[in-house]
């Protein structure tokens, strides 16, 4: 009897194991499809012109420039905004907040806050920045907008880095007669910093390539000037490469298939940063 239950639970286990190798297989096969078509329709209009390029009105003029640039200042503002609420946030949550029903009520809701569609904060976008506080279709709207969305998910991931430093290392500090600020800025902020930075690098991530809310609150399908102040009109390159797309000539669809390529690289770059950061500076203890 016990050897029938154990060649059960084998069989499962092997039927289980191939199911499971079968999705990943049939989900890295679609993926690499993907990838192959995009490459091998935009690397042929990818190049330095494309790259430093305004949009034009005819595919092998127009390149992806502002939409670049564009991305890069938004992002900047979303750092500076999501980067010093969320790690305050975060410290509050972990250091200094009473440890009762209140608090844990927020920090599930500040967890539950990470899944809200994106387009739930453009339309909060829309309603505070750019009606209610007056700042128009503008970048710093834009910024603001997509530092909402991003914030659940630093304050997340800033609490998690924060709470992996061990307890005997804050109590060592307290020991030889730190204060509690003294302890947080000296001690924990340092030994989590790695993977505070890591959280902060795949929310931009994710923010980089979101285009509902910034569709929403504004960003222009086109413009033909780089933004120069938080205020001046904008795009960012997913809303320029969904503008090519929508295009009917097939040359629009391999200029998009360049912009996609870009911003991928960019989204790598990012992400093998947060890596090296991690594996690099993570303290083992």
């Amino acid at each position: 009897m016990e050897s029938k239950n154990l060649n059960g639970r084998v069989l499962k286990n092997r039927v289980m194991k191939t199911l499971f190798f079968s999705a990943t297989v049939i989900a890295l096969v679609f993926l690499v499809l993907l990838f192959y078509r995009v490459l091998s329709q935009g690397w042929g209009y990818l190049n330095w012109n494309y790259i430093t390029s305004f949009p034009a009105p005819y595919p092998e003029e127009a390149g992806i420039w502002p939409g670049m640039i564009g991305s890069l200042m938004l992002m900047g503002v979303v750092a500076v905004v999501a980067v010093t609420i969320g790690i305050s946030t975060a410290i509050y949550l972990e250091e200094y907040s009473p440890k009762n029903k209140l608090a844990d009520f927020i920090r599930v809701n500040i967890q539950n806050l990470a899944g809200v569609p994106s387009i739930v904060f453009g339309l909060l976008g829309l309603t505070f920045f750019v009606y209610l506080f007056g700042i128009g279709y503008r970048l710093l709207a834009g910024g603001l907008t997509m530092a909402l969305l991003i914030l659940p998910v630093v304050v997340v991931s800033s609490q998690e880095a924060l709470r992996s430093v061990p307890t005997e290392v804050k109590e060592a500090s307290y020991g030889m007669g730190a204060s509690k600020w003294q302890t947080i800025v000296r001690v924990i902020l340092p030994a989590a910093l790695p993977g505070i930075l890591t959280g902060i690098i795949l929310s931009l991530s994710r923010g980089i390539g979101e285009t509902a809310p910034l569709i929403i609150v504004g960003a222009a399908t086109a413009i033909y000037t780089l933004p120069d102040s938080l205020l001046s009109k904008y795009t960012v390159m997913p809303i320029q490469i969904y503008k090519w797309t929508a295009r009917p000539q097939e040359e629009w669809q391999f200029v998009a298939a360049a912009g996609i390529i870009v911003l991928l690289i960019i989204l790598l770059l990012m992400n093998a940063i947060a890596v090296w950061i991690r594996n690099k500076y993570q303290t083992r203890y």
